[in-house]
């Protein structure tokens, strides 16, 4: 994994990977989602991203009570918030109970550790860090976390065979604690923004838990084709950001407060959806928005909202 690569050729052998990028099989798991048809028929099951109700600043057992009472199956905590609550006196055992009765899944967790860069004293820091918060969510119940390009976001011509090597240390960590790293995009990234860009990795990581966590917004913003999902293996994604954006500003002035929800924008999100239902996508898909004008509002309306706008944009998809 040392031989350099120009960025055309990794693009290119991207290209030819993605399949097998997300060709790895699904983790057995004895949470929810081993059930019999756990959608209950459904073609996705829904979850909601706390960035969503993030402005409104609730405590995380109110996040809970929010998206199980919006009708959601899951929900995607920030890992912050989970210390945050935990430091204060919050008791884990507590919060894993109360989104049990909920009989909510913990659909991943964000987190920004630094497992990628260059810098050995960093990166080993941030292994630390994934490692700790790794623990944060089994403790809870959860059996994933993202993995961004946390720290190297901003380099230009990273080394993409070193970051599949990165990964699958990250991935080699998280089997020991039942918890798989989905690897991210990031669309403003100089790192790590391309779909291709992430097939290459995974495949490259060569760990049967490898698998990619995309996003609506991120695809387009790092100039991604939605075309390029066709090639993936669904079965292996355990979660999909969904979201929408304007026809205006332009992609590249494009930031995260201009994410609005599924349907209120120009994405193609019914070719989206066929199209990751073909490739045997059958996880949740996360409503992940950070718009500001939703902060305003009451968690509860704004949660509620994004999941009829979800339901609509998948009635409408599948017919």
């Amino acid at each position: 994994m040392t031989r350099d690569l120009s960025r055309r050729e990794i693009l290119l052998q991207g290209g030819a990977c993605l399949g097998a990028a997300a060709a790895c099989p699904t983790p057995a798991r004895a949470d929810s989602e081993t059930k019999a048809d756990p959608s209950g028929g459904r073609p996705f099951r829904y979850s909601l991203n706390t960035g969503t109700i993030r402005g409104q600043k609730l405590a995380v057992p109110d996040q809970v009570d929010v998206a199980a009472k919006a009708g959601y199956d899951g929900f995607e905590p920030w890992v912050g918030e989970i210390r945050h609550y935990a430091e204060g006196g919050g008791s884990l055992g507590d919060l894993k109970k109360r989104i049990a009765d909920h009989g909510l899944a913990v659909v991943g967790a964000i987190t920004f550790a630094r497992w990628m860069v260059d810098d050995e004293t960093v990166r080993a820091k941030g292994m630390e860090d994934m490692k700790r918060d790794m623990d944060l969510i089994a403790r809870i119940g959860g059996r994933w976390i993202a993995a961004p390009p946390a720290g190297v976001t901003g380099v230009v011509g990273f080394d993409l065979l070193k970051a599949a090597a990165r990964y699958r240390a990250v991935l080699e960590m998280g089997a020991e604690m039942d918890v798989t790293p989905q690897l991210e995009i990031w669309g403003p990234s100089k790192t790590l923004s391309r779909i291709g860009e992430a097939a290459f990795v995974a495949t490259e990581a060569a760990h049967p838990n490898a698998c990619v966590l995309l996003d609506a917004y991120h695809i387009y913003r790092g100039g991604s084709d939605f075309a390029g999902l066709r090639i993936l293996n669904g079965a292996a994604m355990h979660a999909f950001h969904i979201n929408d954006y304007p026809a205006d500003p332009p992609r590249e002035q494009l930031n995260d407060s201009h994410r609005v929800y599924p349907g209120d924008g120009v994405a193609p999100l019914g070719s989206v959806l066929r199209t990751l239902q073909r490739t045997g996508f059958r996880g949740f898909l996360s409503l992940e928005v950070f718009n500001r004008d939703y902060w305003k509002q009451d968690a509860a309306v704004v949660a509620k909202t994004g999941l009829e706008k979800i339901r609509a944009v998948v009635k409408k998809a599948m017919g």
